[in-house]
């Protein structure tokens, strides 16, 4: 069973459930967010079946990282996704161009808002002046894996182009910055005394997974207690499939999936980009054959 939910209910934070355990929050509007962190949803803590925490929000070296979430920095000029803006002619430059990002309604919550293992909502993606640029459609989904120290997030999206005219979606990298593809789907790991490690099927380390196009990419991490963990990332679809992904591991380590690498998404009016996410979030450490298997897992059970 779906609900529709109150505006009081659209107004909390939800956790997704795993069986008895919530293991995801959804932070739907957070107060303490500066306007230059990019205000917007986000998941934290995201959490394996152990209870390790696998996300970081707000963290000191970027404040505008927010767990999991959707962002870019050039939407039409407004930058949703926090900070400076990357300018072709400056490099990062402060400036007053902050859009937000706010939830206008909880459509469905499943199998109930009690204990919900699934959720669907629309966000409204607004202009520093308040205009609203892009709509947004997000299903976020709980599932279990295939076995008992894994679960899958299944984060899939829409926006659409809610102005009258064509709207350009981009990033540093299409504003000159090398290597700089970061907007869209966007996770910041945990701090850990332990740098995490990144691999593919092919290839290891920030710079050999960076910009790949790899069926799945997995991190292995470690919680503020030491305990080993396992995220993979795989493509919901052949068009996500597609966007290269985006590794930071030296400078501080988060990973995403590049909407915009080469040059800018342009939308015309009411037009719409789709985009899914897989990730496997594991106890433990896994190898390379078991981050393929999980992944297999994953599209078999969900794909």
């Amino acid at each position: 069973m779906s609900m529709q939910a109150t505006p009081a209910e659209a107004s909390t934070e939800i956790e997704l459930w795993l069986g008895a355990d919530p293991v995801v929050r959804s932070v739907v509007s957070d107060p303490s967010l500066r306007t230059t962190q990019g205000p917007r949803p986000y998941l934290h803590p995201v959490r394996t079946a152990a209870g390790v925490v696998v996300t970081d929000s707000a963290p000191e070296d970027h404040p505008w990282h927010l767990g999991v979430s959707v962002a870019l920095q050039d939407v039409a000029k407004t930058n949703f996704w926090g900070g400076r803006t990357f300018l072709r002619e400056g490099g990062p430059t402060w400036q007053a161009d902050h859009g937000r990002i706010d939830r206008s309604r909880l459509l469905a919550a499943r199998p109930d808002l009690r204990r919900p293992e699934e959720i669907e909502e629309e966000l409204h993606w607004r202009s520093p002046t308040g205009g609203l640029q892009l709509v947004e459609r997000r299903r976020i989904a709980v599932r279990p894996a295939d076995t008992s120290n894994a679960w899958v997030l299944d984060f899939a999206f829409t926006l659409t182009n809610a102005t009258e005219a064509e709207i350009e979606l981009g990033s540093p990298a299409t504003n000159g910055k090398a290597g700089g593809g970061y907007g869209g789907f966007f996770w910041r790991l945990p701090a850990s005394t332990i740098a995490p490690t990144v691999f593919t099927a092919e290839a290891s380390g920030e710079n050999g997974v960076h910009e790949s196009t790899a069926d799945w990419l997995a991190v292995h991490g470690h919680g503020l207690h030491g305990a080993g963990y396992t995220l993979v990332f795989l493509a919901g679809d052949a068009r996500t499939a597609a966007d290269p992904w985006f590794v930071r591991i030296a400078d501080y380590p988060g990973i995403g999936s590049s909407l915009a690498i080469d040059e800018p998404i342009r939308l015309a009016p009411a037009d719409t980009l789709a985009r899914r996410l897989l990730i496997v979030v594991s106890d433990g450490h896994l190898d390379t054959d078991g981050a393929a298997q999980a992944a297999a897992a994953a599209v078999s059970r969900l794909g």
